[in-house]
């Protein structure tokens, strides 16, 4: 069993990167819960850059973890103007330190341009998230499909996954690889001629994330700006569900992205997914169109069709949003094969009944902005 006066003996080195003082004898470390072999904690940081916040959490991680600690639960807050007096470091230090280390340099060293002039925020890059009201209903999946469906036809696509508590795409993919570093950019991992890059990628042992909302916000933009996307013509963002934090970061950074709505037919789900809709709205974002997932299953055998999550929600929804319904997609799986090559929990072929459905979406996104 693993004590409070271990943890805090177990990260007495590690030191702020603002202060350069030590994180427990200066009392940055707060709200310590140690049960078990389960803790969980807050660090009071002077800093607001997303590297000084993983750095902080990767040593405390490492310390834990080798005092033998299994389940780390790591929360950031910002340092009150009060605790920032006491640290020594002065409202305007602080500032200035939060400025000069958040905002991307204009010439960042082995380039030739900035990041503002490289950012996909300033591309000819088509837009377009894909939202829900819940989770559950295959939003991801219908993410990962229609990318695929795009490159298929021949488009540069990309994929941002939004969804930094919830990350899911590079599973789906059969992505195993990390990114690489080249010049101060992030390469992002290319699958099915899809590029990618997700929070997964940059967190060890599938652990949670715990951050609040403007620390999400940052991370987004730095999926943005910082990764070297190269000429794309489709992003695809897979929103968290629901609109929260992420769907409003996206709606103002973007407002020229366009949406996706995925629901269930059941009317429950398409209740709560028009709600994301009418965000959508609200912002001033078009929606492309509604997509019905595992609207029904199909016997293999005898090609009945079961409505299992009952009928017509997504209809009515698209209906409500006065949008089409670009498809209804079976509930099912792809039946492919570990062994295989080109191997994806997630990825229908192009040669399978439900990938051909994925094609005629993508077709008609294509047609949607001819």
């Amino acid at each position: 069993m693993v004590a409070r006066e271990q943890v805090l003996e177990a990260l007495k080195d590690i030191v702020d990167p603002v202060t350069g003082q030590s994180i427990v004898e200066h009392h940055f470390i707060r709200d310590i819960v140690a049960k078990e072999d389960r803790v969980s904690l807050t660090v009071v940081t002077a800093s607001e850059q997303e590297q000084h916040r993983f750095q902080l959490e990767r040593e405390i991680r490492e310390l834990l973890s080798q005092s033998g600690v299994k389940d780390i639960h790591i929360r950031f807050r910002a340092m009150s103007e009060r605790e920032r007096l006491e640290a020594g470091l002065g409202h305007q230090a602080a500032t200035e330190h939060n400025q000069q280390h958040t905002e991307p340099p204009t010439q960042p060293q082995g380039h030739g341009a900035g990041l503002e002039s490289n950012s996909l925020l300033t591309s000819d890059t088509k837009f377009i998230a894909i939202a829900s009201g819940k989770g559950g209903v295959g939003k991801s999946t219908v993410t990962v499909n229609i990318a695929a469906a795009l490159a298929r036809q021949g488009c540069k696509v990309g994929i941002i996954d939004a969804d930094i508590y919830g990350f899911s795409i590079p599973d789906m993919m059969g992505i195993e690889e990390r990114p690489q570093i080249v010049d101060d950019r992030v390469i992002p991992i290319e699958r099915f001629g899809v590029k990618v890059i997700s929070m997964g990628f940059f967190v060890e042992d599938n652990a949670p994330i715990v951050w609040r909302g403007p620390m999400l916000g940052k991370m987004l933009r730095n999926f943005f700006q910082e990764v070297n996307w190269g000429d794309l013509d489709y992003m695809l963002l897979d929103l968290p569900p629901g609109t929260g934090d992420i769907a409003l970061d996206v709606h103002q950074m973007l407002p020229q992205s366009q949406e996706i709505i995925v629901t269930t037919p059941h009317a429950t789900a398409a209740f709560v997914a028009a709600r994301a809709g009418t965000m959508a709205i609200h912002t001033k974002h078009e929606i492309i169109g509604v997509i019905e997932n595992m609207a029904y299953y199909e016997c293999s055998d005898c090609g009945q069709k079961d409505y299992v999550f009952g009928r017509g929600g997504g209809a009515r929804l698209a209906e409500s949003l006065n949008c089409d319904l670009l498809a209804q997609i079976p509930l099912g799986a792809p039946d492919n094969h570990p062994s295989e090559a080109d191997f994806s929990p997630s990825v229908y072929k192009d040669s399978t009944p439900t990938g051909q459905i994925y094609n005629d979406i993508a077709q008609q996104i294509i047609r949607k902005y001819e």
